[in-house]
């Protein structure tokens, strides 16, 4: 059976009151293509993954530009300023050590380990530097793509995917953290059908969000 799970997590000061204000834009696609869009805020006194539901019409969200296909109330965008006082001079991601802690998490839980994999890594480096274009949180890419369709474009053919996306984090224990404090997310790192793994990091200090991360997990077919 074909099947792509995504969950995204916005970490960062969003609202004066917290440290994190993070929210969850989460996405559900099948193999076909079709799509059912959500978006979820979180309340910053909630936990990571506790959300309470609001409507594309009432987020506020629009499409950045006309040519940009990605659907309205689909992604997240930084407040002015909201992370200008975290300092992201160090912020670095090594791809074989960042792996290396998602398996001896997996593998905690009894999971095979994950390999990096080249065409899944080009997935995960094409997805974080469109947000980072757009400065916005998504698993739409800005020509409407979704993880399934950025995966299949690079020649990978999976029976299964998985994305989970970061933005804000200084470092990869940060997002590790977030990740495995969120249902959606730990569910991710904990697929244990997965085989194979691409991870990403853009750094743009021109944005707000600052820092950009995607993981894709897959099996291929």
């Amino acid at each position: 059976m074909l099947r792509v799970v995504l969950v995204a997590a916005l970490l960062g000061c969003l609202a004066a009151a917290c440290s994190t204000g993070p929210a969850v834009v989460a996405t559900g696609f099948n193999d076909t293509g079709s799509t059912s869009p959500s978006i979820s805020n979180l309340n910053p006194s909630a936990g990571l993954g506790q959300s309470t539901r609001t409507t594309a019409a009432n987020s506020g969200t629009r499409v950045a530009a006309l040519d940009d296909k990605i659907p309205t109330g689909t992604y997240e965008t930084a407040p002015k300023g909201s992370l200008a006082d975290r300092n992201y001079g160090s912020t670095r991601l090594d791809a074989e050590t960042a792996l290396s802690i998602i398996n001896e998490y997996r593998q905690q839980h009894g999971l095979t380990a994950l390999k990096l994999n080249a065409k899944l890594t080009a997935a995960a480096k094409a997805h974080s530097r469109d947000l980072s274009k757009w400065d916005r949180i998504s698993h739409y890419g800005s020509d409407g793509s979704n993880p399934w369709d950025r995966v299949k474009r690079t020649g990978y053919k999976p029976r299964l995917a998985a994305e989970n996306v970061g933005t804000g984090q200084v470092n990869f224990d940060e997002v590790m953290r977030g990740w495995k404090d969120s249902d959606g997310h730990n569910k991710n790192l904990l697929l244990a059908d997965a085989r194979e793994a691409g991870l990403a990091l853009v750094n743009d200090p021109q944005t707000e969000f600052k820092s950009f991360w995607t993981l894709v997990l897959a099996a291929s077919m």
